[in-house]
């Protein structure tokens, strides 16, 4: 447990700074910053090689922290997040209170509640969602493990979370986009 606070601590700092990190999420290794800091955001866009209009998500750690970013979220939305069995993403509509270059061009945001104990506490301590993309070059394959993240990504972060290294990740995560007059639309299973 020590270990996990002292990286919590490294991630945290180097978030509160603007920085971009490489870390192990609940599905995949990704790529992360605060969801509320534009440049951290652009950062993040510019190391993938990926356009602006191909959004990425957010993680939250829970209801409040969903709430604080969609003023109106279907009930549907929670029946989901209930009865999900794997790792789910939820593309909502209209989110607020994150950078602007996070929000796809049709108004909406990817999110993804986490009860992993890492990226939960680290957004315990930042207050805010934390950016999540895959920890590739855009069009590259997604790497599973950590040994297969390219050189390129690894130096271009500002920290490497130093958990998990040996352990093979999941695969991503189901995405469902959920519109305000309630359609349900799955977009990888």
């Amino acid at each position: 447990m020590e270990n996990i606070n002292q990286e919590i601590h490294k991630a945290f700092e180097t978030i509160q700074q603007g920085g971009i990190i490489l870390y192990p999420t609940d599905t995949v290794w990704g790529i992360g910053c605060d969801a509320t800091n534009a440049e951290a955001v652009a950062k993040i866009y510019k190391l993938k090689q990926r356009a602006e209009t191909q959004s990425m998500i957010c993680l939250m750690n829970g209801e409040k922290m969903m709430y604080n970013v969609f003023k109106d979220i279907p009930e549907v939305a929670w029946q989901i997040i209930d009865l999900s069995e794997k790792p789910t993403t939820l593309i909502l509509d209209k989110p607020r209170n994150v950078a602007a270059n996070l929000i796809a061009t049709d108004n909406t945001l990817g999110i993804r509640i986490v009860k992993e104990p890492f990226c939960f506490k680290l957004m315990e301590k930042m207050r805010k969602p934390l950016v999540s993309t895959s920890a590739n070059i855009s069009g590259q394959p997604t790497p599973i493990a950590f040994k297969d993240i390219s050189p390129e990504i690894i130096k271009g972060v500002d920290y490497v979370v130093n958990l998990q290294r040996e352990k093979i990740a999941g695969k991503p995560s189901t995405i469902i986009k959920l519109t305000s007059d309630s359609q349900v639309k799955v977009i990888r299973k």
